[in-house]
């Protein structure tokens, strides 16, 4: 599974780059615009941290504007995704764009049938939202599971990203199921790691090292 780090905090990224654990970034405008900055620039900067995809949403709802936007966009690094919404604007862009040879990561997602339709427009990445569905009642594990199961019947090459990430669980059960990758808030992605016995053995080992008072280096 890949792990994506979603955030336009550059100094976040950077902190988790250095764990050896990003394969890629998500952004969003809300992200962007939190961070206070020119939109322009936090892309680009972000672009250059990181080795793998960077997802740059475009802004605009048509079909015409989204590709200008795109064009400006993939000048900002080699490893730009364009990020567009599911709408049939967004499709037709997304045809267009992966036509070019440029990767697209389709999102909003909130049903499997978008997802089919995304994975026909040649999308390389299908971003479905599972906190958001389960604030409204739904499962959004079932989503993913569902998704899955139809890109794995037709052997798309579309990688199921799963978004929305509020919780550890999140990520087990998406990995269970088999997302290609999850992208993850920085906190959420170090909520991964913990664990009390993990915590309660280390001060022991600690406190049992202590009474040798050997050192190794």
């Amino acid at each position: 599974m890949k792990f994506f780090v979603d955030t336009a905090d550059t100094a976040e990224i950077s902190a988790m780059a250095d764990l050896g654990l990003v394969d890629g970034v998500t952004t969003n405008p809300s992200l962007i615009a939190k961070s206070g900055r020119d939109f322009l620039d936090v892309i680009k900067d972000i672009a250059g941290m990181v080795e793998g995809p960077v997802s740059a949403e475009v802004v605009a709802t048509d079909h015409a504007t989204m590709m200008k936007e795109a064009e400006k966009l993939l000048t900002l690094g080699d490893n730009i995704a364009i990020k567009v919404p599911l709408t049939p604007d967004g499709l037709k862009t997304c045809r267009a764009l992966s036509n070019d040879g440029v990767p697209v990561n389709v999102t909003l997602c909130f049903s499997a049938t978008q997802a089919l339709l995304a994975a026909k427009a040649g999308a390389a990445f299908i971003s479905p939202f599972i906190g958001r569905h389960d604030d409204v009642g739904f499962d959004g594990m079932s989503l993913i599971a569902d998704i899955r199961l139809i890109y794995d019947n037709y052997d798309f090459g579309t990688e199921i990203l799963a978004a929305s990430i509020r919780h550890p669980v999140h990520v087990l059960e998406a990995a269970k199921i088999g997302a290609d990758v999850v992208t993850l808030p920085p906190k959420v992605m170090l909520q991964l790691a913990n664990h009390p016995l993990t915590d309660k053995g280390l001060d022991a080992f600690m406190a049992d090292w202590a009474k040798t008072g050997q050192s190794i280096v």
